[in-house]
C-alpha cells in the first residue's frame, strides 16, 4: 500500500475511534499524527515477516497515550493476517486507558486487546520475551525505561521513537558535564543539539551492549514532528 493510501485509511480510523466520538473534526495536529501513524505501521507489516507465522506473536505499545498505534496495527497490519497475535497496551494514564478501552469496543477486531494502567519503569507489567515492542513518542524517561525493561525482558525487536528530552532524562546529566569540559557554548540552540546528540548516542550504544542490532532512521520528516528518528533494534538472530 501506499504511504498516502495508508495515512488516509490512519486518519479514517482516527475520526471513527477518538475525533468524531467527542463531537470534533480533524486538526492538522492529527492529521501529522496519522503520518506518524502510518509510518510506524509500515515498521510493523516489515517486522512481522521476521516471525515465524506458526507461532504467536505477542505486540506491547508502551507509553501508549491514547494507543493509536496498537489498536490500528491490530486493525490494519494483523487483522486479516493469518497468525496468533495479541496486544498488550502499557499506559500511565487513567483517564487515556479508559479512552483506549473505549475505542477497543469501538474497533470490533479479533485480535485479544489487554490495556493496562501501568508504569513503563515497573517490571512486574512487562511479559517475557515479546516480539515486539513498539513505542511512539514516549515522552523523557520513559524512552530510557522502556529500553532498558525492554532488553531486560529479551524483546525480539524494539521500534522506539522518543519524545522530548528533559533533565530527567538519565544520560542528561553527563552529557551537561561533558558540555562543560568541552566548554560547549551556552547559546540554547548550540548547547541543545549537543546534549541531545549524546543523548542519543547514549541510547544507541546502550542497546549495543544489550546484544542489540540497532539502526537509527528518520522515521518521518522533520516537517511532520522535530521528534522523528526511530530507534529499530533486533535481538538475536533474523528469525525466532
Amino acid at each position: 500500500m501506499k504511504r498516502e493510501d495508508r495515512v488516509r485509511e490512519v486518519e479514517l480510523w482516527l475520526d471513527r475511534l477518538y475525533i468524531s466520538a467527542e463531537g470534533a473534526t480533524l486538526r492538522e495536529e492529527d492529521r501529522r499524527k496519522a503520518v506518524e501513524v502510518a509510518a510506524m505501521l509500515e515498521e510493523l507489516e516489515r517486522a512481522a515477516t521476521r516471525f515465524s507465522r506458526h507461532k504467536p506473536l505477542l505486540l506491547v505499545d508502551a507509553a501508549a497515550g491514547k494507543s493509536y498505534v496498537g489498536l490500528l496495527a491490530a486493525q490494519l497490519v494483523f487483522e486479516k493476517a493469518e497468525r496468533e497475535v495479541k496486544v498488550l497496551i502499557l499506559e500511565k494514564n487513567a483517564r487515556l486507558v479508559v479512552q483506549t478501552r473505549e475505542a477497543v469496543g469501538r474497533l470490533g477486531t479479533r485480535i485479544p486487546i489487554e490495556c493496562l494502567q501501568a508504569d513503563v519503569a515497573d517490571p512486574a507489567v512487562w511479559p517475557d520475551s515479546p516480539d515486539i515492542v513498539v513505542a511512539l513518542h514516549a515522552c523523557g524517561p520513559a524512552s530510557d525505561a522502556i529500553l532498558d525493561r525492554a532488553t531486560a525482558h529479551a524483546a525480539r525487536l524494539l521500534l522506539l521513537v522518543p519524545c522530548c528530552t528533559s533533565d530527567s532524562v538519565p544520560a542528561v546529566a553527563e552529557a551537561e558535564k561533558e558540555a562543560v569540559r568541552l566548554a560547549i557554548p551556552r547559546h540554547a540552540p548550540v548547547r541543545r543539539r549537543f546534549i541531545q546528540a549524546l543523548v542519543d548516542a547514549e541510547r544507541t550504544r546502550r542497546l549495543e551492549l544489550a546484544g542489540y542490532r540497532t539502526e537509527v532512521v528518520e522515521f518521518v520528516g522533520a516537517t511532520v514532528t522535530p521528534h522523528n528518528l526511530l530507534w529499530r533494534a533486533h535481538r538475536g538472530n533474523k528469525n525466532r
